[in-house]
């Protein structure tokens, strides 16, 4: 069950480009003058430790080894690049080294050049990884002299972001734990909401926990092989839908996923009568939560939104989609960033210990895959000269949980990246084509 989450990105060369812009451009990626911190440790454990992992400096530490060329076959098509990303997403990082990867792929039949980056979920997630993208891309396209993402950058704002990066949560589970259980003065307040949020729960009631999830094909043991499939569509089309259904955009993108999902298990003969329940992660902006702490920030947590499968028309989707989404919202609403964290600790609970006690197929799954949305770059953005044409996530499936849909904004577009196991997951690359058959029905439903 490799631990990383993936990025890919498609640059389109700058005018004047020569054939041998792809080496010059790994050639740029490699030769990096200082390494950021962040990625020169991998972690070590031994009976010095207790047992217990550290971060340790890489004394032999090997560009090449982490910065690689690869080229397609050909055709060279889109098919080809998404199946390289899949082996390249399937194998494990080596604990001996840093824990990250990056591959420059040339042999794109357009011309495009492509970036495939892969890093440890212990180092990084999904948006401290855009974030990071974002903070070496530039809007002015003749900008240049612009450093590697893993190139150290003489920002005091940016080390200080590496610096929190490179914290150890070790204290984060007991922290939480004890806050759940009332422990701590700020958790004032959180056995009642944590006697509402169960009460919904156990009437299959919309809310940040889920205890009636049905048992899918997605619930099982997994492999660590991936199948990974991407494309994206114009915000406006969603944004339209969401105007004429007074719902948000977040809530169309859910509502393709339901439709998507719909058709495909029903194609397989393995729709359940119940409703899938996704595990959404979501940030709350903490000045609005009315008992949040003084400080402000982001809270983040979890709604397990209920995804309407069981309803064949696209609208009641939508709608039922929306409410769902509200009322988890409104019960995270009601807590403090740390009571927030206690409570999606607790949802996350079985599927953890399930694939970890072996009883998947015994245990009711809390959920039955995991869908969120990144934000990025809102405007064209630059690295030296090529153009980043589109940017596609690769996430995690994890034991129990076998496919994971992580969206993407940037510059007008949202771009979806379906990660998925190979064996458990079967004609992956079909549900692209039902969610773009769902913005059509969704159209037609909202009269647009």
């Amino acid at each position: 069950m490799p631990m990383h989450v993936g990025g890919l990105q498609l640059f389109k060369k700058p005018e004047g480009a020569g054939r041998d812009y792809a080496r010059q451009m790994y050639e740029q990626l490699r030769d990096v003058e200082e390494m950021a911190p962040l990625f020169l440790k991998h972690p070590h454990r031994s009976v010095k430790t207790g047992g217990q992992l550290v971060w340790q400096p890489d004394l032999e530490f090997d560009i090449d080894h982490h910065v690689r060329h690869s080229a397609l076959p050909k055709p060279g098509r889109i098919r080809e690049l998404l199946e390289l990303c899949s082996r390249l997403h399937s194998t494990r990082l080596a604990w001996e080294r840093p824990l990250w990867e990056a591959h420059l792929i040339e042999g794109l039949r357009d011309g495009r050049v492509a970036l495939y980056t892969k890093t440890h979920h212990a180092l990084v997630d999904g948006v401290s990884a855009m974030r990071l993208l974002a903070s070496v891309l530039s809007t002015d396209p003749d900008q240049r002299g612009m450093p590697a993402p893993w190139g150290a950058q003489p920002n005091a704002r940016r080390a200080r972001e590496l610096d929190k990066a490179e914290a150890s949560l070790a204290g984060v589970p007991v922290q939480a734990l004890r806050t759940a259980l009332g422990i701590t003065a700020d958790a004032a307040g959180m056995p009642a909401a944590l006697v509402k949020t169960i009460s919904k729960g156990l009437r299959n009631e919309t809310s940040s926990l889920s205890l009636h999830a049905p048992r899918t094909i997605f619930n099982q043991s997994i492999t660590g092989s991936r199948r990974f499939a991407a494309q994206d569509w114009p915000i406006e089309r969603l944004r339209a839908i969401g105007k004429a259904t007074g719902t948000t955009i977040n809530d169309v993108v859910m509502a393709m996923c339901s439709g998507a999902m719909r058709r495909y298990l029903l194609e397989l003969d393995a729709l359940p009568d119940a409703p899938l329940v996704a595990m959404v992660p979501v940030g709350l902006n903490a000045k609005q939560s009315h008992v949040a702490s003084a400080e402000g920030g982001n809270a983040v947590g979890a709604v397990m939104v209920q995804l309407a499968t069981d309803q064949s028309d696209p609208a009641r989707r939508l709608s039922a989609i929306h409410r769902s989404m509200k009322d988890g919202k409104e019960a995270l609403s009601s807590m403090t960033p740390m009571q927030i964290l206690a409570m999606s600790a607790i949802g996350q609970a079985p599927a953890i210990l399930t694939p970890l006690l072996r009883m998947q197929g015994i245990v009711r799954p809390p959920y039955n895959l995991i869908i969120s949305n990144v934000p990025g770059p809102r405007t064209t953005h630059y690295w030296n000269g090529a153009q980043l044409m589109g940017t596609y996530p690769l996430s995690i499936p994890i034991n129990g949980m076998a496919l994971n849909i992580t969206c993407t904004s940037y510059d007008g577009n949202m771009a979806f990246g379906l990660t998925g196991c190979r064996r458990t997951v079967p004609h992956l690359q079909r549900l692209l084509t039902y969610l773009d058959d769902e913005v059509s029905a969704l159209e037609k439903a909202a009269g647009i």
